[in-house]
């Protein structure tokens, strides 16, 4: 049984997701570790219901647009002038901001990802992302077990930070390796009818 889920977990998939993150002090993460070993979720963290709030409506959006959508295209520049509107009366950035579209190779056990920021093997990583196309949020914390630089963009330098979840939930570490397999299986799909043209 142990060997299935440690074979599941290995399955890794190359995708675009919604990402954000932050180096963590040693101090906040084993606080926050502590937390959930009180049965405390790591989703009660401060700041973090206005993107659960934020990634619901979208993922609702999406089932939606399936059935109506008009009603979908309607509803989703509503709330786009919504957040516009919130964003100017609050005056500050939220969480959402720090979202950004970026390829990432994830798998059961870690997450590697780009960054202009040099990592050092073992710091600690709070990680937002959203899985698209179904906004599935996701949040944890992942230790760097490596940074490489990989080239520079406009005279910057890049780095390809590899990481190991130090602490996931296990309903969402299952989230990611259906989404991996997700991914595989529409990877072969394409490569199956690319061959056949």
């Amino acid at each position: 049984m142990a060997e299935g889920r440690n074979r599941r977990g290995a399955v890794r998939a190359t995708d675009r997701v919604l990402l954000a993150y932050k180096k963590v002090t040693p101090e906040k993460f084993a606080e926050i570790a502590e937390d959930y070993q009180q049965g405390i979720s790591i989703y009660t963290q401060e700041g973090l219901g206005e993107i659960q709030l934020y990634i619901g409506a979208h993922t609702a959006l999406e089932r939606l647009r399936n059935r109506d959508p008009d009603l979908a295209d309607f509803l989703k520049h509503l709330d786009n002038k919504l957040n516009i509107l919130l964003k100017r009366v609050k005056g500050e950035r939220s969480l959402f901001d720090a979202l950004k579209l970026q390829k990432v190779s994830i798998s059961g056990r870690g997450i590697a990802f780009f960054s202009f920021e040099q990592f050092t093997p073992g710091d600690l990583v709070e990680i937002h992302l959203a899985l698209l196309p179904s906004y599935t949020y996701l949040y944890f914390f992942a230790r760097v077990t490596q940074c490489e630089q990989d080239g520079e963009h406009q005279g910057r330098a890049i780095y390809r930070i590899g990481s190991e979840f130090a602490l996931v939930m296990e309903e969402d570490r299952e989230k990611m390796v259906q989404h991996n397999f997700k991914q595989q299986s529409l990877a072969l799909r394409s490569r199956r009818q690319a061959d056949d043209d």
